[in-house]
């Protein structure tokens, strides 16, 4: 028995370590298989395999010893990280324009005046950002205006309009050009995003770890498929806010104002770097009942935000908001017939009352978590908010999702990692099904089932526990 005994951890170890050399084995023969435009079902099929083995390995580390877990993650999040630098970005050209706004901002010059194919900014074109000729034939390139009767073209999408990005972003883009090599290219922006993305671990055990928490949370960040593939290989700057808000959140849950205020700043840089982590601003103020306690997260917060866009203001000659009120339009949240944004409210309700609907429910539920919610874990309300926003919102690019799967790593509701990978199914697929609504209605429709299936799971689980402590303590439960 005590030989049964030994071996047990040591096969929940081995079992694991398999687990997560299959993971990574997969995760780079995903990213090298293909891109976003030329096989995106074979491409889908196998991210999904991932997300099986993810699972597999997530099962298996629950058997291994609590004093093995924290190395075990963090090994595991070093070699599913590297395989996001595998190979080029696959399935978002949105790292080209970060290349681009930190090549504007080395120049001097402002990234919210000139738009890419602005031939007064032609002599910062670098031959990889803007191929001529016959390298101007294939996928994922956009044409600009030329003269000289050469065909010009670019990777980045949308060159005719102004960058979207916030002030911490840019910031983050033009330290990324100055400390890249000449002839990096793309690397620069991967590596930098893997850096981030093993930050966020590292901070997610540092929280788990001071509370006492389950170390084997982290795993959910550490290991998720989505991480390798859009906070690293797709180098999108989320992971940037995403670790801004996860330090913030850890400190906003410590009673001592300095820290909650400390805390605030961070989440004001979130804001300021992809403007989503505000969704986190109802759970940082979980349970808070004084003004001075709301006033020393949100204050701090907002003043950050307010302050980042005077460097750009000041350098600017037209608006620093850039492409972000064609960005709402385009992608139809706005108008919810234009799209398939809000496509489950307009299964029950008419597209006009999506929207209002939306916002009702979206503030019915940061109500009840600032009232109701734990400040000592101000992750689980943003949690519950962001998670409800994205099943309202029906969002169609998957890395947005990566905030949640954050605020999973630090709650531990698991089930609200079905949104990441429903995300993930209809930004890959859509184009293939003429992006058809009904993809949105099934992926977030089963992500929102799954849910509140273990919604219900866990409160007929707390209930019997309630019944049982009440059966031991000798006092009848009341009927």
């Amino acid at each position: 028995m005590k030989a049964l005994t030994a071996r047990t951890p040591r096969t929940a170890l081995v079992t694991t370590a398999l687990a997560l050399a299959a993971l990574t084995t997969l995760l780079a023969r995903t990213i090298m298989y293909g891109d976003y435009f030329s096989d995106p079902v074979g491409l889908f099929c196998w991210y999904a395999a991932c997300w099986v083995l993810f699972t597999l390995a997530l099962l298996a580390l629950r058997r291994v010893p609590a004093r093995s877990v924290a190395w075990l993650i963090a090994a595991g999040a070093v070699a599913v990280t590297l395989t996001g630098l595998t190979g080029p970005p696959r399935t978002s050209t949105d790292s080209y324009r970060y290349a681009w706004d930190g090549r504007v901002q080395s120049a001097g010059i402002s990234p919210y005046d000139q738009t890419p194919q602005d031939p007064a900014l032609a002599r910062l074109r670098d031959p990889w950002l803007f191929p001529t000729g016959a390298a101007c034939t294939g996928s994922g390139l956009a044409p600009i205006p030329h003269t000289d009767g050469t065909r010009h073209c670019t990777r980045i999408n949308r060159p005719a309009v102004h960058t979207i990005y916030p002030p911490v972003a840019e910031a983050y883009f033009l330290a990324v050009d100055q400390l890249s090599p000449d002839g990096a290219r793309h690397k620069p922006l991967q590596i930098g995003a893997a850096l981030l993305s093993l930050g966020v671990t590292g901070t997610l055990l540092l929280i788990l770890r001071r509370r006492g928490d389950d170390l084997r949370k982290a795993a959910y960040w550490a290991w998720c498929p989505a991480v390798p593939l859009e906070a690293v290989n797709n180098a999108h700057v989320d992971v940037l806010g995403v670790l801004l808000a996860i330090a913030g959140l850890g400190l906003v849950a410590s009673r001592a104002l300095t820290r909650r205020a400390a805390g605030g700043v961070l989440i004001g840089a979130a804001i300021a770097t992809k403007l989503m982590p505000a969704v986190v601003l109802p759970g940082a103020l979980s349970g808070v009942r004084r003004f001075r306690d709301a006033a020393a997260v949100l204050l701090p917060a907002a003043a950050f935000a307010v302050l980042s866009y005077l460097p750009y203001v000041l350098l600017s000659h037209g608006s620093v908001f850039g492409y972000l009120g064609g960005y709402v339009e385009e992608e139809g949240y706005d108008d919810a017939s234009s799209g398939s944004r809000y496509s489950l409210l307009r299964l029950v309700l008419p597209d006009t009352w999506a929207f209002p609907v939306l916002l009702v429910i979206v503030a019915a539920v940061s109500v009840y978590v600032m009232w109701r919610g734990d400040p000592r874990r101000p992750w689980s309300g943003a949690l519950l908010v962001t998670g409800w926003s994205f099943v309202l919102l029906t969002p169609g690019y998957s890395w947005y999702a990566l905030l949640l799967i954050a605020l999973v790593a630090l709650d531990g509701r698991w089930e609200w990692l079905g949104i990441p990978l429903a995300g993930a199914a209809v930004y890959v697929l859509a184009p293939t099904l003429h992006f058809q609504p009904s993809l949105s209605n099934i992926a977030y429709g089963a992500a929102a089932a799954l849910v509140l299936v273990m919604t219900w799971v866990r409160r007929r689980a707390r209930v019997r526990e309630a019944e049982a402590a009440t059966t031991a303590s000798g006092h009848p439960h009341p009927a």
